[in-house]
């Protein structure tokens, strides 16, 4: 049988494959258990610079989580569910190595709360997002409520809760929730390609960057800053500065580590 989620590395950048094509990847307890572990090990996996996580099969990133394995949960098994699910949301938008979301067709309700915990989106022509919690009588509880606003403003993350619409490729772009759309089958490769740009530069610099803006857009400015000010100075204390900086002087391309 095979894994719920695959992982391959490959010249620093690894792949991340969640496989539930017959139930359209849909998450339950084990793949959110699965997916957090294999990016824990990534995270831990100085080797790697770059994660590309997608679905397998032609339909669905994720269609969802598991509506059968949810639709007999008491208040308590369902907030423990929704804590698994946030913990794993987490873990993909606090990585140190910068994640691609290679969204290859429905990313619905929990697809959508992990396509959104990457650090970018790319979809394909085909892809749908939307959060349909509501049809069902609940609403999102990986972080949807959160993380939606924050990437397209109140207004249309409410009225996209409310209505349950999905949202087709092209408007996702339009109202900032993806980052490009191509062709289906352009979809990996065009990642590829931003991955393998990505890993010429400095990972511990990108770490730090995202590190900041994650926090930063949590508090008011003038802290935010100084919070810049912060890892502005701890990156001079890695070996990436040095390296950059005497490699911009010598007119040569940098070695990162």
């Amino acid at each position: 049988m095979s894994e719920c989620v695959n992982c391959t590395i490959e010249n620093h950048i690894a792949m991340i494959v969640l496989n539930r094509p017959k139930a359209l990847n849909a998450l339950n307890e084990e793949v959110l258990t699965v997916l957090y572990k294999k990016m824990e090990d990534l995270d831990k996996n100085e080797s790697v610079k770059v994660v590309i996580i997608t679905g397998s099969g032609e339909k669905a990133f994720v269609a969802g989580a598991d509506v059968a394995a949810m639709q007999s949960m008491n208040s308590e098994e369902a907030r423990a569910f929704s804590q698994l699910g946030q913990k794993t949301m987490d873990k993909v938008a606090n990585m140190r190595p910068f994640v691609i979301g290679a969204i290859n067709g429905y990313a619905l309700g929990g697809g959508c709360e992990l396509a959104m915990a990457c650090d970018m989106r790319v979809a394909s022509e085909k892809a749908r997002f939307g959060i349909p919690e509501v049809t069902l009588g609940v609403i999102p509880g990986f972080g949807g409520t959160q993380r939606l606003p924050r990437l397209v403003g109140m207004g249309i993350a409410k009225e996209l809760l409310a209505t349950g619409r999905q949202v087709k490729a092209e408007e996702a772009m339009q109202i900032g929730l993806v980052n490009k759309v191509v062709g289906p089958t352009e979809l990996l490769s065009y990642c590829l390609e931003l991955a393998e740009q990505m890993v010429k530069n400095s990972t511990c610099a990108i770490s730090y960057g995202k590190q900041a803006m994650n926090a930063g857009i949590e508090i008011n400015l003038e802290n935010a800053m100084k919070m810049e000010t912060g890892f502005f100075g701890a990156v001079f204390a890695n070996p990436d500065q040095k390296e950059g900086m005497t490699a911009f002087l010598e007119k040569r391309k940098p070695d990162f580590q």
